[in-house]
This record gives C-alpha cells, structure tokens and sequence, in this order.
C-alpha cells in the first residue's frame, strides 16, 4: 500500500467517478428536455435546436456512460460537445472560466476525454460484455 488507498482500487473508483458523472450529466439533460429538476416555468425547447440537441446528448450519452455502455464513443462525443458549449456560450464572456462561468463545461469536456482514452473501469457493462467473450 502505497497511500490511504490501495492502487488496486484505482480501476474501481474510476467506475464510481464514472457512474456519478453519467448521473449529474443526465439532470442537464432532462433539465433541457423535460424541465426536470425544475428552475422554474420555462417555455418548451425545440429538439431540433442546439439545445434540444445538447439535451438529447445529455440524456441518453450520460444514460449510456452511468451504464458503462460504450463508454469511449460515447464519452469522445460528449467531450466533443463539451467543448462547443464552452467556446459557443461560455468562452465569447470572458477568458477565465471561473468568471464565464464555463468551468463546468470545460471540467465535463476533460472528464469525458478521460473515459474516452481509459474506458468505463470494471464495473460497467463494456467490462461485462468483455468477460462473457
């Protein structure tokens, strides 16, 4: 044991970080589409807009990742647009992204580039569908 946790964990709590950002990702995106959780009245989206869009990949790409399915296609895309939501919405108000408030963009867009270079870990339904071959 080199620290407080173990090295063998490490493929572990990658599943964990995994399953928690698949999570929170997909309250984005039903935010987007369903309105919930609710903010308040809104009016609806179009699913053909930019918004709409981003939901739907939200949605079902963190519904795929919470599940380790196709974990590095999926998580490639959502990093992709990850990356446009930042230097479309966040990065035209300012340099920093603490005061364009695109930290949270730019954090999901390298989370997900992770996954896309390291897979899903040992609990996911890639890892599985590996085992049963």
């Amino acid at each position: 044991m080199s620290g407080p946790i173990p090295e063998a964990w490490a493929p572990h709590l990658r599943s964990v970080l995994r399953v928690v950002a698949g999570f929170l990702f997909i309250a984005h995106g039903t935010q987007k589409l369903f309105g919930v959780p609710a903010t308040g009245p809104r009016d609806p989206i179009e699913l053909f807009s930019l918004v709409g869009v981003a939901g739907v990949l939200e949605t079902f790409g963190g519904l795929l990742l919470l599940l380790g399915l196709f974990t590095r296609p999926v998580a490639f895309i959502l990093s992709g647009q990850m990356a446009v939501a930042y230097f479309l919405r966040h990065q035209p108000q300012g340099f920093w992204p603490i005061l364009n408030r695109g930290e949270l963009a730019a954090l999901y867009c390298f989370l997900f580039l992770y996954f896309a270079a390291v897979g899903g870990g040992p609990w996911s339904v890639d890892a599985r569908r590996r085992r049963t071959r």
